[in-house]
C-alpha cells in the first residue's frame, strides 16, 4: 500500500517539490554536493522503500497490535541519539513524557490478548447466544 501511495501522490507532489527546489536554488546558487544526493538516495531507497518490507514482515511475525506499539518508541530513540551524538537540548518535560509513553507501551505489551472467535464458530451459534 505504501508503494502505491507514493506512486499515486508523486504527480501531486511535483509542483510543490519543484517550487521548493527552485526557492532553495535561488537562495543558495551553489550545486548540491554528491554526498547530499547519496544521502537522499539512501533515505529514499532503504528507509522509505526496502525498510517497509522488513517492517511489515516483523508485523506479520509478531502481530500488528504488539509490534506496532514499538513504533511509538522510535521518536524517543531519535531524541536520545540526537542529544547523545549531536548535543541537542531535550527538556526535562520531554523526557518525562517519553517515560510515560514507554510505560504505556510496556503495559500494553503485557496486556492479555484474546484471539477473536472464528467466523465458523459465530455462524454456528444461535442469534440469542451472540
Amino acid at each position: 500500500m505504501i508503494c502505491w501511495a507514493l506512486v499515486v501522490s508523486a504527480p501531486f507532489l511535483l509542483l510543490p517539490v519543484g517550487w521548493l527546489a527552485w526557492a532553495h536554488h535561488a537562495a543558495h546558487p551553489e550545486p548540491l554536493q554528491l554526498r547530499t544526493w547519496l544521502a537522499f538516495g539512501y533515505v529514499t531507497l532503504f528507509s522509505q522503500f526496502i525498510g517497509f518490507f522488513a517492517w511489515y514482515a516483523g508485523l506479520a511475525i509478531g502481530g500488528i497490535a504488539r509490534v506496532g506499539q514499538v513504533q511509538l518508541l522510535q521518536i524517543f530513540f531519535t531524541m536520545a541519539f540526537s542529544a547523545l551524538f549531536f548535543g541537542e537540548h531535550v527538556s526535562a518535560s520531554t523526557w518525562i513524557y517519553a517515560a510515560a509513553v514507554i510505560v504505556t507501551v510496556i503495559a500494553g505489551r503485557k496486556a492479555a490478548v484474546r484471539p477473536a472467535p472464528a467466523a465458523s464458530a459465530l455462524a454456528a451459534q444461535p442469534n440469542s447466544a451472540r
